[in-house]
Parts: C-alpha cells; sequence; structure tokens
C-alpha cells in the first residue's frame, strides 16, 4: 500500500513539472525571438522567497507555491514598451505562443517514444496472459502471467477480441484452456463467472500480445503517433458529446483532487506490480512491471498542450486567435480590447476552475482500475 504522502509528492513533483516546462517553451521562444524576460519565477506567483540567479537581464526566482513557474516577459500586454512582446511583430508573438503548449506536445512524445523502448513492440498471432488476478478462475486453475494462450475449447485464437468474446460465451461454463508455458504445452480448465465484475474480467486475466524490442525508429514514431491520436480524441471530444457519442458523466471537468486520484491509483497499480516481479519464485513467469503513472504523465501533458491551444481567451490559443487577424489582414486588434477580454476571461476561468475543483470533492469522480 502506498502512503498518500509519496502520491502528494509525486503528483505535485509531475504536474508542476508539466507547468515549467510550458513555461520554459515560452521563455525559449521569446529568447530567441529577442523579446526581453524580466523574471523566470518558479514556482505560481506569490511570495518571493529568493532570486536564484540573473542571465542576460532576466531574473531567476522562486517563490513560496511551489507548483510549476512562470514568465514575466517585458510588455506583456503594453505594445508601447520597445523590446517587449507585445510591441514584438505577430510572427513572432505567434511563436511566443505556440512554444508554451508545443513544449508539452515534445515531453508527450519523448514520453510515449521511451514506454515503447522499454515495452516492447507488440505481435500479433499470439495472445499473452499478461497478468493474473488474485483469487480469480485463471489463478484457481494454475494460469500464470507470461503464459501463451493457443486456444479455447479448441477454438484455435490469435487475437485478444475473438478470444474474449469465446469466454463471454462460456460463463459459469468450464472451458479448457491450451497454453503454452516455457516451450511446453499444457490443457488447464478454468470457469469463467457471469458474478464476477466487468472490470475485473470473467477470468481474472489481462490479455495482451507478446513483443520484441521497438528500435530507435519505430519507439520515436511510435510515440509521435500516439501523441497525435491522443490529441485528435481530446480535439474531438466536443463533437462526440454533441452527438451523443460519450455520455456527459464520462466527459466531465477534474480538478486537482481528481487528477491527485487518477495518480494515486496509477501509482499503486505500478508499486504492486513490481512488488510482484519481486516476490516471484527464481524462474517463474511474473507480469511485466506497468507504467500508469508515466502513462499518466504524458496524457496529461498532451491535455495542457490541446487546452491551452482552444481558442480561449487567456489562454495561449485565445491570444493566437487575437494575433492572426494582424498577420492575415495588417490591421492590429486594439490592444485595449485585447486586454479587457482577456481579462474577463481569466476571471470566468478562475471561476470555473473553482467551480470544478468544488466538484471534485462533492461528486468525485470514478477513476477507473488501468
Amino acid at each position: 500500500m502506498v502512503s498518500g504522502f509519496v502520491t502528494l509528492i509525486i503528483f505535485l513533483f509531475a504536474l508542476g513539472g508539466m507547468i515549467l516546462v510550458h513555461e520554459l517553451g515560452h521563455f525559449i521562444a521569446a529568447r530567441w525571438a529577442g523579446i526581453e524576460v524580466e523574471e523566470f519565477g518558479i514556482g505560481l506567483p506569490s511570495y518571493k522567497l529568493a532570486t536564484l540567479f540573473t542571465w542576460k537581464g532576466t531574473e531567476f526566482t522562486i517563490h513560496a507555491l511551489l507548483l510549476g513557474g512562470f514568465i514575466r516577459p517585458k510588455g506583456e500586454n503594453d505594445p508601447n514598451i520597445p523590446g517587449g512582446l507585445a510591441s514584438a511583430n505577430p510572427w513572432k508573438r505567434l511563436v511566443v505562443l505556440f512554444a508554451g503548449p508545443l513544449m508539452n506536445l515534445l515531453t508527450a512524445i519523448v514520453v510515449f517514444s521511451f514506454l515503447i523502448s522499454f515495452e516492447g513492440m507488440p505481435m500479433s498471432g499470439s495472445i499473452k496472459i499478461d497478468s493474473v488476478s488474485e483469487n480469480s478462475p485463471a489463478q484457481q486453475a494454475g494460469i500464470q502471467a507470461g503464459d501463451i494462450l493457443l486456444s479455447i475449447n479448441g477454438q484455435s485464437v490469435t487475437e485478444v477480441t475473438p478470444a474474449i468474446a469465446i469466454i463471454k460465451e462460456n460463463l459459469d461454463q468450464p472451458v479448457e484452456l491450451l497454453i503454452e508455458r516455457n516451450g511446453e504445452q499444457i490443457t488447464l480448465t478454468a470457469t469463467p463467472l457471469s458474478t464476477r465484475k466487468a472490470s475485473e474480467g470473467a477470468l481474472g486475466v489481462g490479455l495482451g500480445y507478446p513483443t520484441r524490442p521497438a528500435t530507435f525508429v519505430e519507439s520515436v514514431s511510435g510515440g509521435f503517433m500516439v501523441t497525435g491520436i491522443q490529441a485528435a480524441t481530446i480535439v474531438y471530444l466536443p463533437i462526440a458529446l454533441i452527438a451523443g457519442a460519450i455520455a456527459p458523466a464520462d466527459a466531465r471537468f477534474i480538478g486537482f483532487k481528481g487528477i491527485f486520484d487518477m495518480f494515486d491509483v496509477a501509482v499503486e497499480e505500478d508499486v504492486t506490480s513490481r512488488q510482484e516481479v519481486t516476490a516471484a519464485p527464481t524462474g517463474a513467469s511474473a507480469p511485466q512491471p506497468t507504467n500508469w503513472t508515466l502513462n499518466l504523465i504524458g496524457v496529461l501533458s498532451i491535455s495542457l498542450g490541446v487546452m491551452n491551444l482552444l481558442p480561449i481567451p487567456a489562454l495561449d490559443g485565445g491570444r493566437i486567435l487575437f494575433t492572426l487577424p494582424e498577420i492575415l489582414f495588417r490591421k492590429r486588434i486594439p490592444p485595449q480590447w485585447e486586454n479587457t477580454v482577456n481579462g474577463i476571461a481569466m476571471l470566468l476561468l478562475i471561476g470555473l476552475m473553482l467551480f470544478v475543483n468544488v466538484m471534485d470533492f462533492v461528486n468525485p469522480a470514478k477513476i477507473p482500475i488501468p
């Protein structure tokens, strides 16, 4: 059992790191564009604890609320200040605004590339028993993690979906499973139970595919692909809600408590899987350690990047939207209008965040077990 304090530390480091990486993207782009940055703060804007050092006119500071970071570019909202953000040409402002979300998406690509490199590439054509639940029909029948499932009731199986369908067709009836273990074929009998929860599985096994080591190119291209699919899914979410393809309860916003609960489940699963590997007898098959925490960091990095690119005033995407008319029509929207709209939007976003975080306590989201 992992203590809540350990999960809290991981949660703060992960979430703070994502915010800090986002601001680092803005900082690097601003320096590239020749825009002066007055302060790079570690932590949310609050009481300044200390100035760490000063580099090329930028004061690096640390603040009391140690979560993420922020940058304070010169002339952020005033185009009358030379060398500032608002006075820079629109293309440079566009690069600076895109850089933060882009860093989050690049972080996700690195995370998923590492996961693919660590876990390997799945090979179709055979089914692997990835995990066996405690006190499940599979465990009682002697099935072990790492076994290769060859057939069910004499029917050859090479894909996961058809194998699950056969199991569901034989609920509460003994099924004969032909498995391969350490090069030998063994026949075992187990009874899938209809009384077990859907999340537990009728047999209590996690099915997957054997893997092979991934090449560097496969890892990186896979990281790009996973990140792209996840980002497209987030963008498609409002359309799916309107079309009724997704229930509103399954697509609700969650706040800090909801994210913490997700980390709590992920960290617990990862620690448990590693304890099972350590406890496995020498030479016996053991489940591969899970990496749900790292996977969650990748997903949240994508969410942070995509959400910031949405055309909502006060977010990077909203500021990008105000920049486009200047690029397309060479006519700038009056800065006072932009500042007013962004200010009102920021107040509304703060109100929404407060509401979402309160609802996390009033009506906690159901966090699925990996």
